[in-house]
């Protein structure tokens, strides 16, 4: 009997023993990296040919499906979706969509996923582990989202609800697991996802030494262009005709520069950009900032044609200043004004499903302080100069004008490039 249990206590300990050397000559050789999202996380741990992914909830809403995509859009991605069934399994669907509708299963996958149903979890934050094959990417580009609908369905076909999260990250395949951020043992072993340092209130995703995305470098463009565009350029132009037409006819030749020369290609470039972005990760094709930004560019090509047609068609035997004028002016600061708002809506809703770094607190107090300037600066332009303006409007009405001390006919005010009543 004595011997009996000295053999056992051997047995338990050299098993214990070799456990333990199994496992960490495992995390010698397997790398991995995870991400985290508002909603959910993705660990990968690489094991020589195959990789292991977690898809795991945060526990801030409650997980109907999570899935995942090997590309950066959503177009032509393969995907894997994973749901928890009402009887402890987990359901694995690897869907295709050709655009940005709800994907649907492909019967021949170019890698086949399947489910590691015992490091699975459908209770709490819910865990679904599945494998792969490796492909030759060391650096992973994914898509990935995020419901709270639960298909109610064992099929593998089964409809499913649109996400409410989604993004694109990169893992980076080659960390090792004892020296990176993320816990990719406990990945392992638990069938939860590492912790990362990038996880938190925003779809981040991405970290200073993994480059940009070809859709995120996009993106940081749409952001550019569009924000030097409208909020620059724009209220640039402004501002040259409100403090700059009562002191000299070529004012209007530095508004139109600055509105349209300028200004317009900037914005065309950006609003451009912003389409061609406009596919990947799963973004619905008209969502709220899409549509007002559709409506702010039509807006601005409105804008451009109304100061065309009041700088060359001017009104005969006026007494008094055009309603276009006045139209002209409103118009254009209601486009600023709609302009800033899109540009808040894109970073504080848009730029958090990017997969980006989480923009920082000063950029809004920029918005706030540029948003608070510039009716401040306006204003005091009409303070100090409308009366003069209006002065000068009337004196052009009758037919002459004295600038500075020189006079000048109504007939060369108009050769000036537009005079002081064009707006």
């Amino acid at each position: 009997m004595v011997l009996f249990s000295a053999f056992s206590l051997f047995a338990l300990t050299v098993s214990g023993s070799l456990a333990q050397e199994l496992t960490e000559f495992s995390k010698r050789d397997a790398t991995g990296d995870s991400k985290c999202s508002t909603n959910m996380c993705i660990a990968a741990v690489l094991n020589g040919s195959t990789v292991q992914y977690t898809m795991s909830g945060t526990g801030k809403r409650t997980v109907g499906w999570m899935g995942m995509g090997f590309g950066t859009q959503m177009a032509n991605t393969p995907m894997v979706i994973m749901w928890g069934n009402s009887d402890g399994t987990v359901t694995l669907s690897q869907r295709q969509a050709a655009a940005e509708v709800m994907p649907t299963v492909v019967s021949s996958p170019p890698r086949v996923a399947t489910v590691s149903e015992t490091l699975s979890t459908t209770s709490g934050n819910s865990a679904f582990v599945y494998t792969i094959p490796a492909n030759s990417d060391t650096t992973q580009s994914l898509i990935f989202a995020f419901s709270t609908t639960n298909p109610d369905s064992t099929d593998e076909s089964a409809n499913i609800v649109q996400h409410v999260d989604y993004g694109v990250m990169s893992l980076d395949l080659t960390k090792s697991l004892s020296s990176s951020t993320t816990t990719g043992s406990s990945s392992t072993s638990t069938g939860t996802s590492g912790s990362s340092s990038d996880s938190g209130d925003t779809a981040t995703g991405a970290t200073d030494d993994i480059p940009l995305t070809p859709y995120q470098r996009m993106i940081v463009a749409h952001a550019v262009f569009c924000v030097a565009g409208f909020a620059l350029l724009l209220p640039t132009g402004v501002l040259l005709a409100r403090y700059l037409r009562t002191f000299s006819p070529s004012w209007y030749t530095g508004h139109w520069i600055a509105q349209f020369g300028i200004a317009g290609p900037t914005i065309i470039t950006g609003v451009a950009l912003g389409f061609k972005a406009s596919g990947p990760v799963g973004y619905t094709i008209m969502d709220p900032h899409k549509k007002m930004g559709i409506i702010i560019f039509s807006l601005y090509c409105v804008q451009c044609v109304v100061g065309a047609l009041i700088h060359y068609v001017k009104p005969k035997n006026s007494t008094g200043r055009p309603p276009q004028n006045y139209f002209h002016a409103v118009f254009g600061l209601t486009i600023i004004a709609l302009a800033m708002y899109q540009i808040r809506t894109g970073y504080k809703t848009e730029w958090a499903y990017t997969g980006l770094a989480s923009v920082p607190s000063s950029v809004n107090i920029i918005w706030t302080l540029w948003v608070i300037l510039l009716p401040i600066l306006y204003a005091v332009g009409i303070l100090l100069f409308l009366k003069k303006q209006y002065r000068q409007e009337d004196e052009y009405r009758k037919g002459w004008k004295d600038v500075n001390g020189y006079s000048m006919s109504s007939t060369n005010l108009h050769s000036t490039g537009g005079g002081y009543y064009d707006q």
